[in-house]
């Protein structure tokens, strides 16, 4: 009985604590925003590389920047909004490269609501306080003289705003892809305005990780990145063909996703084009109110 529990405990020390630690954990969201992720993962990418990942799916990027914070993931594929609002306040993670722009809508279930002025005093649904659509909606408002106050805005699950949208429970919503091109497509929504006409090239999604993963496995970050890279381009050479990789639970159907995958700018790189555009969005954030104090360069950006 004792060496049984002794080999127990060598076993849980040295085996199981080395696999773990040969395994990286991303975290990613349920939109065909992430399509590099998962392209990289269906094909094989990862393991030809010789990395060993595992993949978690969580509902909004509060909760996933909760799970970096935690150290239960290494790397996240998320957006903006939720990783400039963490390392405001401290959060010791890196963005390492673009993952796409735009790709987000604020769409009404009535033909009627033409601009965002015609939605003052409706409800204008997000995926929450920590989302790109909620800066974007605020953004919005602010342009046409107007602020949340004029609106009633609650945060939801996106999935749950489509059919909210779809039975007259919200007024509008202002969400990510697919869910867009379902709406507009299955649910015959009017799309009021894309994210592109709201404010071009804006940043979206971003490929995150954390600082002690950087420091500590320099090999394994490069990597990860090579094979972002490596996937992006498979995207943006071929978008259709691409559908088939991407989880079926995201995939209404392959001809609407097909769509779907067009209304999304994809990217890898950190150029300096892009690192404009994302220093753009921190300083409408801070407009906005959304963030308290600039985040220097140097803490949001990791050349690999």
């Amino acid at each position: 009985m004792v060496i049984a529990v002794f080999l127990l405990i060598i076993f849980t020390l040295y085996g199981m604590t080395d696999e773990d630690a040969d395994i990286v954990k991303i975290g990613y969201l349920p939109t065909d925003h992430d399509a590099a992720l998962f392209v990289a993962n269906a094909t094989g990418m990862y393991k030809d590389a010789g990395m060993n990942v595992e993949l978690y799916e969580y509902n909004n990027g509060g909760d996933l920047m909760s799970a970096m914070v935690s150290g239960d993931l290494d790397v996240g594929y998320v957006g903006i909004t939720p990783v400039i609002n963490s390392m405001s306040k401290g959060v010791p993670i890196k963005i390492v490269a673009g993952v796409q722009n735009e790709g987000s809508g604020l769409l009404s279930h009535s033909s009627s609501i033409k601009s965002i002025t015609d939605l003052k005093g409706k409800t204008v649904a997000t995926p929450g306080e920590a989302s790109i659509q909620n800066v974007l909606l605020k953004y919005e408002l602010k342009k046409n003289g107007l602020s949340t106050s004029d609106i009633e805005s609650p945060s939801m699950k996106v999935p749950s705003m489509n059919d909210a949208l779809r039975t007259k429970s919200i007024d509008a919503m202002l969400t990510y892809e697919p869910y867009v091109t379902i709406s507009k497509e299955v649910n015959n929504e009017t799309l009021v305005k894309s994210s592109g006409d709201i404010l071009p090239d804006h940043p979206c999604c971003v490929v995150v990780m954390n600082e002690k993963f950087l420091s500590g496995h320099s090999d394994k970050a490069q990597k990860i990145l090579d094979v972002h890279k490596k996937a992006t381009e498979k995207v943006k050479e071929n978008p259709e063909g691409m559908v088939q990789y991407l989880p079926p639970h995201i995939v209404p159907n392959s001809e609407i996703e097909k769509e779907s995958l067009t209304h999304i700018k994809w990217i890898s790189d950190l150029n300096d084009t892009y690192k404009k555009n994302v220093n753009n969005f921190l300083k409408i954030e801070e407009d906005l109110g959304i963030v308290n104090e600039t985040v220097p360069q140097e803490k949001l950006f990791a050349e690999i």
